[in-house]
């Protein structure tokens, strides 16, 4: 399979994610609790995956402009979820008196759209460059796909709308994903900025979203659980190519 159809199918199936996040939701399904281990998990593995995959990678395209535009991924996510986005909690169902309105709601949806966006240019520019890189980014945006559907499922629900408005948000961050590999594959030179970029909202995804979710957990499981995300990184690694 090419490298294009081979990121399109994956972005698809991390896209699909998103989706299966809001259907346990809309479902009630008890395996939703499990949603904090992905959390822990994909918080470790996505750190890792940007500090020794994506930045390096992103010096060596743009050795110029890439630790400005990391910078301005991060700060770009940063000023986004502070400005249009209230504070909710990744992963974590939100209960119907943190969230009163529709437009409050949606505003969640729209800050959540933009990082799904970013998670497929960080899919596509992989498979640019090489399938290593393209897999093991894949592996880093999918860990947190089914929480990020559940999050933006509450958070529809909690805003007053029905279960298909709660699973079409999730579709649509899905669709978002699917949009950001499908950007760069039509043009593949805008790696040299989607890569940088993209490894900037990986940062603050992980470190700034996530990290803090699972130090809400008291005990050492969970912080157990974010080093093993960084160990598989590291298996996976020594497997690959080089």
């Amino acid at each position: 399979m090419s490298a294009l159809w081979l990121s399109l199918t994956l972005g698809l199936v991390a896209g699909l994610a998103d989706f299966l996040g809001g259907f346990l939701l809309v479902r009630q399904s008890p395996s939703a609790r499990a949603l904090r281990y992905f959390v822990a998990l994909g918080a470790g593995f996505m750190l890792a995956a940007a500090v020794l995959e994506m930045i390096p990678e992103g010096l060596r395209v743009n050795a110029r402009f890439a630790p400005l535009l990391i910078l301005a991924g991060y700060c770009g996510v940063h000023l986004l979820e502070h400005s249009l986005v209230p504070h909710f909690h990744f992963g974590e169902e939100t209960h119907h008196h943190e969230f009163i309105s529709a437009k409050t709601s949606y505003s969640v949806l729209l800050g959540l759209a933009t990082h799904t966006f970013f998670d497929g240019v960080a899919i596509g520019s992989g498979f640019v460059l090489s399938h290593w890189l393209g897999w093991i980014l894949f592996f880093a945006v999918f860990l947190h796909k089914i929480p990020e559907g559940f999050t933006m499922a509450s958070v529809m629900l909690a805003g007053g709308r029905g279960a298909a408005a709660a699973l079409n948000s999730a579709l649509f961050l899905g669709a978002m994903t699917v949009l950001g590999v499908l950007v760069i594959n039509l043009e593949p030179a805008w790696v040299r900025v989607g890569l940088p970029l993209s490894a900037g909202v990986t940062i603050y995804v992980a470190a700034t979203d996530l990290v803090p979710e699972v130090n809400r957990e008291p005990g050492l499981r969970m912080a157990l659980v974010f080093f093993a995300g960084v160990v598989v990184f590291f298996i996976l690694r020594l497997l690959g190519p080089g």
